[in-house]
């Protein structure tokens, strides 16, 4: 079997700082909370049998998200797995984290979208709380996700939700789901009024062959995108002509079989055309990776050295949703850790 990275690309890209701007939530969660979560809550052994393997089937990956969402339907659990995340992206040397997640109302269990994210908000509180005293400190933002089953009418309250909670940390709104439901039109009045109100945009997109909504994407021009696997010539031209940077989940794709393989992935193309790109998880938790990882897997699989892969990460944090002065803060956090390690 081919290594994936070797030890010492693991260790240099655990040191190195890193920025994370496309983790959910709910994919990222701790196999063992899962498991305790399962347990308490009588979910059936298949699920958590998956939890001891060290890779997991696209099939067992979707097992695990219906087992997630059906374990996480109250705020005190909301709040624990928020903490729990932040602290794990903290504990690989990510100095800044966008996570991203869908309010969800679920009247069933008393929980409303503004409840919802008043947990989520709860927990990145308690995770900032227990590491006022750690050196590896991670600075947090939010992103609100707006789901593709979704309705205009949906959408519209998470983009006003999101302007709503702007002074604790939302950002921004995402576009996601499964990539072959709904129209796009559905949710394009929710992003224009997000844009209106100054909110940050990031789209999934490109994740399935759709050239008519991914040339309607492109066309808005959001902020960043995220994914973009399935394009044709046009697209791809298009999307360089707009510069607009792209969110790369390596092993994600290798796994959903959005591309075969590492070796074949679209950032060896996008990097070497000087485009920007950002090295991401998407569901650290569902796909056993880490962003350490996936800068090693990189470095390997298309032989970036140690200051290339620096510099890639230096390079990320323009395109947080950050204003200019809290981009040039972790520039030189970034500067001062590595001038440290």
């Amino acid at each position: 079997m081919v290594e994936l990275y070797t030890p010492q690309q693991l260790a240099f890209c655990h040191r190195l700082p890193k920025v994370e701007l496309h983790a959910h939530l709910n994919g990222s969660v701790r196999d063992q909370t899962i498991r305790e979560l399962a347990a308490e809550r009588g979910v059936d052994c298949e699920v958590t049998n998956l939890l001891s393997k060290g890779h997991r089937t696209l099939s067992e990956c979707f097992k695990l998200f219906d087992a997630i969402h059906r374990i996480t339907t109250d705020h005190a659990t909301i709040t624990r797995i928020t903490c729990e995340v932040v602290q794990d992206f903290a504990a690989d040397n990510v100095i800044y984290l966008e996570l991203r997640t869908t309010p969800k109302a679920r009247p069933e269990h008393g929980m409303t979208k503004r409840s919802y994210l008043e947990a989520v908000l709860a927990g990145m509180q308690q995770a900032s709380n227990t590491a006022s005293a750690s050196p590896k400190q991670v600075m947090v933002r939010l992103l609100l996700s707006i789901d593709r089953r979704e309705s205009t009418q949906a959408s519209l309250e998470t983009v006003a939700l999101a302007a709503e909670y702007r002074a604790q940390g939302v950002v921004g709104i995402d576009l996601s789901g499964n990539p072959s439901v709904g129209s796009f039109d559905t949710w394009l009045p929710a992003l224009q009024r997000a844009r209106e109100l100054a909110l940050k945009l990031t789209l999934h997109a490109a994740e399935v062959y759709r050239p008519e909504e991914t040339v309607d994407m492109l066309a808005l021009r959001p902020d960043r995108l995220g994914h973009m696997c399935c394009l044709d010539d046009a697209l791809e031209q298009q999307m360089v002509s707009a510069n607009i940077p792209v969110e790369l989940c390596l092993s994600s794709n290798v796994i959903t079989e959005s591309v075969p393989g590492y070796a074949d992935h679209h950032f060896q193309k996008l990097y070497q055309a000087g485009h920007p790109v950002v090295l991401c998880t998407d569901d650290s938790g569902v796909f056993c990776t880490s962003l350490s990882r996936e800068y090693a897997i990189t470095a390997q699989a298309f032989q970036l050295s140690d200051a290339q892969l620096t510099q890639l990460s230096l390079q990320s944090i323009e395109h947080t949703f950050l204003d200019k002065a809290g981009k040039e803060q972790l520039r030189q956090r970034f500067q001062a850790l590595m001038a440290s390690s």
